[in-house]
């Protein structure tokens, strides 16, 4: 009685915690015993009556069979029915509740599988009485105003689903796991946070004269290129400079040269700053482009964004055609001999922060400014000048460069307690 009791017991605790989706993977395989057990979880209700009605009634039985052994032993008085009920007591929490209920606990798919055979004719057998019992709860339940919510009414949140992926690296290759996990963080980036500042830019302006326009589409490491006409907010279109090059090989002259380019110029796309770059890169896809240029509430040009930079965002950096996009501007250099004991590293101040995070694994503020030169200025509260130091989220560093009312240059000093060599694409956004 004992054995059959654990049976129940182990059987209860490894129903409960068998993984439902591991459970529901196993039952598109077509396991026998999976299918069994998705059918046993789908009436909760009636699986834990029928394991109750057995335990219960099993270890009734079992105290009732003690107690008439130990009075046929030892006779009928109080000190025999005390021994008795803390025999039964023992026996029961150490051989029928606590012991499979920590296997259950620990294996859970190897027992629920197996088990789900004997469970399922036992819920037939006891289906009378079980129905009969569950009026009962049902009602109580009723007048408690309890909601019991059925197990294909359960979801899993996107912050859920994130834990799952990051707790299930081992799993999975490291590249794969630091795609998936950033492909999660994606719901929580702007456009603005990933663009190129309007400042990077490369772009052609009408006004200049043609020498100027044919060095520049001559030299052009970009394959599209963003025209304006003497104000950068005033754009004409963009530039693929696959169509110029008939005209870079024959301008002609200037009229026919200018009227020529602005032929061939594409319709400029325009997006709203505060777009999530999970909705821009379904946005691309839907309007066949792969280029947009970020304005804010006021039309104002803010910048630019590519379907490479959201691809970027993803698998980490894949190109090094374009020298400003390289990885190898954000890497900590060795101490030098008579100067500096700590890693340091030079980078712009229009560097985005979020960009600096990831390939230095530092730890900036989001919230606020995208640039470390706006982050600077927010936590200043003023324009610094050359030779400043601070410390900005445990990060030290010193202007290097101003100009313009802004700051140009930064030296970033590693962190204490921080790795050697970060690693490409492995963090999450």
């Amino acid at each position: 009685m004992l054995a059959v009791s654990g049976f129940f017991s182990i059987a209860e605790t490894a129903m409960m915690a068998i993984n439902r989706y591991r459970l529901k993977h196993l039952v598109k395989q077509g396991k026998k015993g999976a299918i069994l057990a998705a059918g046993l979880l789908a009436q909760t209700d009636r699986l834990l009556g029928v394991i109750l009605l057995g335990n219960t009634f099993v270890n009734a039985a079992t105290t009732a069979l003690v107690t008439a052994i130990a009075i046929s032993w030892l006779g009928n008085d109080e000190n025999t029915l005390a021994i008795a009920t803390g025999v039964v007591a023992f026996l029961i929490l150490v051989f029928s509740e606590i012991t499979p209920k920590v296997i259950g606990a620990a294996y859970p798919e190897k027992i629920a599988l197996p088990a789900a055979f004997l469970l399922k004719p036992m819920l037939w057998l006891a289906s009378p009485i079980v129905w009969f019992v569950n009026l009962f709860v049902a009602g109580l339940l009723k007048m408690m105003r309890i909601k019991v919510i059925q197990d294909d009414e359960q979801r899993l949140s996107p912050e859920e689903l994130r834990s799952m992926v990051l707790e299930g690296g081992h799993f999975m290759p490291k590249k794969t796991h630091s795609m998936l996990v950033n492909l999660f963080d994606l719901e929580r980036v702007q456009v603005d946070d990933i663009m190129s500042p309007r400042s990077q830019i490369e772009a052609i302006n009408l006004a200049d004269s043609v020498e100027t326009i044919l060095r520049q589409l001559k030299t052009s490491y970009h394959t599209r290129l963003m025209v304006y006409e003497s104000d950068p907010n005033n754009v004409k279109g963009l530039l693929h400079l696959r169509k110029a090059m008939a005209l870079v090989a024959d301008p002609g002259t200037e009229e026919e040269f200018r009227e020529g380019l602005r032929e061939i110029l594409n319709e400029p796309y325009y997006i709203p700053a505060s777009t999530l770059v999970s909705q821009q890169m379904q946005f691309f896809q839907e309007n066949r482009e792969r280029i947009a240029l970020v304005v804010d509430e006021y039309g104002e040009i803010q910048g630019l964004v590519t379907l490479e930079d959201i691809v970027e965002q993803i698998i980490g950096e894949y190109t090094t055609t374009a020298p400003l996009k390289s990885a190898e501007r954000y890497r900590w250099s060795a101490p030098v001999a008579g100067g500096t004991a700590i890693d340091s590293v030079v980078v712009e101040g229009s560097s985005l922060l979020r960009e600096l995070n990831r390939q230095l694994r530092l730890n900036f503020p989001l919230d606020g400014p995208k640039t470390l030169n706006g982050l600077i200025l927010e936590s200043l509260q003023d324009i610094p000048e050359t030779g400043v130091s601070l410390k900005i989220s445990g990060c030290a560093m010193e202007v290097v460069q101003t100009e313009d009312r802004i700051v140009k240059t930064v030296r970033l000093l590693r962190p204490a307690l921080q790795p050697e060599e970060p690693e490409q694409a492995t963090l999450p956004l």
